[in-house]
């Protein structure tokens, strides 16, 4: 699955000033060093590592624009660990799936990708959102479960179950997925 495929990282390079912030920062700091395993396997296998980041209604947003607005004390932690390079492609969505309004599909075709791999918040909402337009795309789909974040537990939990149930993901955990590749 690794040959074809490209990391999306949804939404990590967050502020977290809305409700519920508070416990999807905590959260995302808790999957945070899995996702750092992940993108260091992409780019051992260079392979793609994507970031894909709300714009904050900074309509005119360019990447340091949203650093700047995201950078503070709850995001400083994620996003020193998680800061992208200059490999990995940034690009900006208006809304929760990564591939509305965005250049992503283009993109991956540009790169030859079939198979995605997704990590980040919330899980509920946007990764869930970014993996049914992948599925209805018919990209393969990877979410480690220990990947993904949302505020409440309980709707991370019924996410992954409709992912991997409905758009037929593989959501095994992080350790199981770099130890099968």
């Amino acid at each position: 699955m690794l040959e074809h495929s490209a990391l999306l990282i949804i939404d990590i390079i967050n502020d977290f000033q809305f409700k519920h912030g508070k416990a999807l920062a905590e959260k995302s700091a808790i999957i945070c060093p899995n996702i750092v395993r992940l993108k260091k396997m992409m780019q051992k296998r260079k392979r793609p590592v994507i970031y894909i980041n709300d714009h904050y209604n900074l309509w005119q947003a360019d990447y340091d624009k949203i650093m700047d607005k995201c950078t503070n004390s709850l995001s400083a932690p994620i996003i020193e660990a998680l800061q992208p390079t200059d490999q990995d492609f940034f690009l900006i969505k208006p809304k929760h799936s990564a591939f509305f309004g965005t250049a992503l599909h283009t993109l991956l075709s540009q790169l030859k990708v079939k198979n995605l791999i997704l990590a980040g918040i919330a899980g509920n909402i946007c990764v869930l959102f970014t993996a049914n337009d992948a599925y209805m795309r018919e990209f393969g789909l990877c979410i480690p479960n220990d990947a993904i974040a949302s505020a409440d537990e309980q709707d991370n939990e019924y996410a992954l179950r409709m992912m991997e149930n409905v758009l037929k993901a593989d959501v095994r955990p992080t350790e199981k997925l770099l130890s099968d590749t």
